[in-house]
């Protein structure tokens, strides 16, 4: 069996930390050692980690907090493993996560160097496990397909068509996550679509179609801070982004989609629609955008004004769309 280098950078997290280590030491590939990289917390996670009587389980310390991408580079350094794999410190595994990666992997030839799976929010509430299942029904509405492959998915990502989800459902060979340069420590946001695209430069990336991740439902930034990062991480890649885009990809065009989304959410209809137009939508796309204004309507004082505002924005959007 292959040794697997579980990384988890954690900050202030006693409270889900330990549920985080239980679900690696719980995998059916046993080969494993698990590097907890606490990067700098003041509560009691060092205590938490200190308690595992568990060889594979090897705390790492960083005096000051530099933040997750530092940390997740940290435990690509240390690791010993023949594959590093990554599990955010409030996130879970389900204990079949690695066996079922290691055995796509193991099916195919050496240019396949990372896998990723699929995931599921863990929703506690009646009105959590229905926004659950409304983002589902319109992110299948969006025809946003999942799919592997090697460079041709770099323009998949860019678009937002390829989602390989957070960290926790990647798995990569330690050699190639070394060679592109770990995570991109000056990012805040898209770290984990960006250090994908580097190890599509140098291998392809398998999927597993099952759900092994359970994800801890954070909330969603500012839109202004959306805006900000996505701004910063098309800047990265433009040279990219003007190629596919001239193959017939809508990259720019996606994000505006779901700043739109984003700003309708937080009920500022004006510059949700502004960032629409610039989209210029599909009728496929109203579902979740119309989704997105009811629930940022209830932040204006006239939520049913505004929402038909959307509603006639995103209709115009797509007429134009399609005469174009």
């Amino acid at each position: 069996m292959a040794l697997v280098s579980v990384i988890i950078p954690t900050y202030n997290r006693e409270e889900t930390v330990s549920r985080a280590i239980d679900s690696v030491l719980e995998q059916t590939h046993e080969d494993l050692e698990v590097l907890v990289v606490d990067d700098g917390s003041t509560d009691d996670t060092a205590a938490v980690l200190e308690s595992y009587d568990d060889d594979r389980v090897r705390p790492i310390y960083h005096e000051t907090n530099q933040g997750a991408n530092v940390a997740r580079n940290t435990g690509i350094e240390r690791a010993r493993g023949k594959y590093v794999a990554f599990l955010d410190s409030d996130d879970e595994w389900r204990p079949e996560k690695l066996e079922s990666q290691l055995d796509v992997l193991d099916e195919r030839s050496e240019e396949w160097v990372a896998a990723y799976c699929g995931f599921a929010f863990e929703l506690t509430s009646t009105s959590d496990r229905f926004r659950g299942l409304a983002a589902s029904v319109l992110s299948r509405a969006d025809g946003q397909p999942q799919m592997e492959g090697g460079e041709e998915l770099i323009g998949e990502i860019l678009a937002d068509n390829v989602h390989t989800g957070a960290g926790s459902t990647l798995i990569v060979r330690t050699d190639v996550a070394r060679d592109v340069g770990g995570f991109d420590e000056t990012l805040d946001r898209f770290q984990d679509p960006e250090f994908v695209l580097r190890i599509l430069e140098v291998g392809k990336l398998a999927y597993v179609d099952e759900p092994l991740v359970v994800r801890e439902e954070t909330g969603t930034p500012p839109a202004d801070t959306i805006r900000r990062a996505d701004e910063q991480y098309l800047s990265l890649y433009a040279d990219e982004v003007d190629r596919f885009e001239d193959e017939g990809y809508e990259i720019r065009s996606s994000h505006d989609l779901v700043l739109a989304k984003s700003y309708f959410s937080e009920g500022r209809p004006a510059r949700g629609c502004w960032h629409l137009l610039r989209a210029g939508p599909e009728l496929r796309h109203l579902p979740g955008v119309l989704w997105s204004a009811v629930s940022g309507a209830r932040r204006r004082p006239f939520p049913f004004l505004a929402t038909g505002f959307v509603l006639v924005v995103a209709l115009i959007g797509g007429w134009i769309g399609l005469r174009s």
